[in-house]
């Protein structure tokens, strides 16, 4: 392919010379004195770093010096105190991040991009969101569990199959998405958007058998017995299959435990990006970096990417870089509150870059991070340190960081800092920074992100040695009633294993009454007794803000027993409880399935 002849399906965003540390008018003057005719008919360098940003299993090379072809090596040549200019480089550098224009495209988008310092502005405002998703908000704890979020003054929105009733019940104007997590198209990815916690209380409808009154105050009550049945869907489909339909819909709005990864290896696996080099060559510098992979570089002595390279002052330089291409689909990283890097650090400090608009030239989300010399490390940057640079310049304007549409990154070692200061770990000369990963991460402490209403006795239809006949009528009844507490159980199971910090609730029998009694918190699933809805309410929503009850599993009843009736003075209600006291006294791990896999019974 020649310069001459190059066909533009899209012109080029904006020239590649206005970067975050370009500030010298050299490169300005040196590029348009080093033009020539000639160039219209020579060959163009094959654009380099020609990956892509999918999950892949790495197929590499033990040696070291002999990558395989996935991997971009190049040779560095630039040296402090070189000082001619790369024109060749350069124009890698323009074609490996922007599309080749056509001759009269290239000179006009230049002189335009040369005589107008002003950035692109990003596309929109970052708008803050933390929607509490409510899912079975028609039934008796969700819609207790939505009045007490309004009261808190939380944004809630409300998952149900039925508008029209969700509408009489919580209001006209509530936020709804009209779904069935037993149907998994109906759950729509755009429905979850700004969804950030989740408290699941739907749950498969039993109902007594010679059937219930019109306000289904038989089943309400939760104490007197009636032989009972399924209605509706059956356990399976609500507490299975809905489960992990509903952990499909929600994952990527509520984020992950251990973080997203967006860049390097984890296991057999490597998630890789299209780095390309990014020089002070842009303005008329001379130093050269370069991105590779290195097999047995890595932290235990497996593959890690390096960046690397030779920087140097002349020729009013004074930077290198390696940056990414535009992914071709944003990441939404909005669930997360920072980027780490595992990175072997040489004592230097760096920058990162996150861009949020497709433009090439443009305000970058900038951090500086400093590094321990020959030490592996962990270099957290939050989301709220990102300042909005354009050439080294803080841009007071700008909108905010908006994580829901991180378009690009990039990785810097310069001379420059931002606003005139200087690197004050600036040397010339060589360096390198190896770089095993990149992640999106929570902060701690972690507070859960899924609080699923489950059921007290969901671990005793198969425990070896129970006396069935002191059990409630579910346990006793699990197969009759389609093994629904063999499902529920199976549902929590997939709520642990996905990976979202979690609290799971299992609430003994469901009663009408008033919350306020004194409670009782406990573990591996042994108790049984009573608990108003609106008591289990309260506590899902306390659960959403205690890092206590993070990855916990337990049941919970009130000291009331079933003989007597619990009530509440008006004129004298009890004190609001604090329910950390007794998320403080969970432990991790127990959730009563210890008894079941030591002696095992086979369903």
């Amino acid at each position: 392919m020649e310069f001459g002849v190059i066909k533009l399906s899209s012109p080029l965003s904006s020239s590649a010379l206005n970067l975050q540390d370009y500030s010298s008018p050299l490169g300005r003057n040196h590029f348009k004195k080093s033009l020539h005719p000639q160039l219209l008919s020579s060959p163009l360098p094959k654009p380099f770093l020609q990956l892509n940003d999918r999950p892949h299993s790495f197929p590499y090379q033990q040696n070291s010096d002999h990558l395989s072809p996935r991997t971009y090596r190049r040779s560095i040549s630039a040296e402090a105190g070189k000082q001619s200019w790369d024109l060749g480089r350069f124009l890698k550098t323009i074609f490996f991040f922007n599309e080749p224009p056509t001759p009269a495209k290239f000179f006009e988008f230049v002189s335009e991009k040369l005589s107008s310092p002003s950035p692109s502005k990003p596309e929109k405002k970052m708008e803050t969101s933390g929607i509490v998703l409510v899912a079975g908000a028609t039934g008796g704890v969700g819609r207790r569990v939505v009045d007490v979020l309004r009261k808190k003054g939380l944004p809630v929105r409300v998952l149900v199959r039925n508008e029209e009733k969700a509408r009489k019940m919580l209001g006209p104007d509530v936020d709804l998405i009209v779904g069935d997590i037993t149907k998994e198209s109906t759950l729509v990815p755009e429905y979850f958007k700004g969804v950030r916690r989740v408290i699941n209380a739907v749950s498969v409808i039993v109902g007594p058998k010679e059937g219930d009154t019109p306000d289904r105050q038989k089943y309400s009550q939760g104490i007197k017995f009636f032989e009972p049945e399924i209605k509706g869907d059956s356990p399976e489909k609500v507490e299975y299959i809905g489960i992990r339909n509903l952990i499909n819909a929600v994952k990527g709005s509520v984020g992950l435990q251990d973080g997203k990864l967006l860049f390097g290896f984890e296991d057999n696996n490597y998630r890789e990006l299209a780095w390309g080099a990014l020089d002070d060559v842009v303005m008329g510098g001379v130093s050269e970096s370069t991105f590779q992979i290195d097999p047995n570089g890595g932290e235990n002595g497996g593959p890690t990417g390096i960046f690397k390279g030779v920087v140097s002052t002349a020729n009013n330089g004074g930077f290198t870089s390696i940056r990414t291409k535009n992914l071709s689909t944003a990441e939404d990283l909005s669930a997360y509150d920072g980027l780490e890097l595992r990175l072997k650090g040489d004592g230097r400090r760096y920058k990162l870059i996150v861009r949020t608009s497709r433009d090439w030239d443009t305000v970058g989300y900038t951090s500086g991070f400093d590094t321990v010399g020959d030490q592996w490390q962990t270099v957290r940057v939050p989301f709220s340190s990102l300042k909005p640079i354009f050439r080294a310049r803080t841009v007071s304007d700008a909108p905010p960081f908006d994580p829901s549409n991180i378009v690009s990154l990039q990785l810097m070692f310069s001379k420059f800092e931002y606003d005139g200061k200087l690197n004050p770990t600036f040397v010339e000369g060589a360096f390198k920074l190896p770089l095993s990963s990149i992640r999106a991460y929570l902060k701690e402490p972690i507070t859960p992100r899924f609080v699923h209403v489950g059921s007290a006795g969901v671990t005793r239809p198969d425990r070896p040695g129970l006396d069935l006949s002191k059990q409630p009528p579910a346990v006793r009844l699990n197969k009759e009633l389609d093994f629904i507490l063999t499902f529920k159980l199976k549902g929590e199971d997939l709520i642990r294993e996905s990976g979202i910090p979690y609290t799971i609730v299992r609430p003994c029998a469901l009663t009408e009454e008033p919350a306020g009694a004194d409670l009782i918190f406990d573990q591996g699933d042994n108790i049984t007794g009573k608990i108003s809805r609106e008591e289990v309410a309260q506590i899902c929503v306390a659960a959403l803000e205690s890092h206590y009850a993070s990855g916990k599993t337990f049941e919970v009843k009130s000291v009331v027993p079933f003989s007597e009736p619990f009530t509440v003075d008006p004129q004298n209600p009890p004190p609001e409880k604090d329910y950390n006291v007794y998320f403080k006294t969970l432990k991790d791990g127990i959730t009563g399935k210890e008894i079941l896999e030591q002696d095992p019974v086979p369903v």
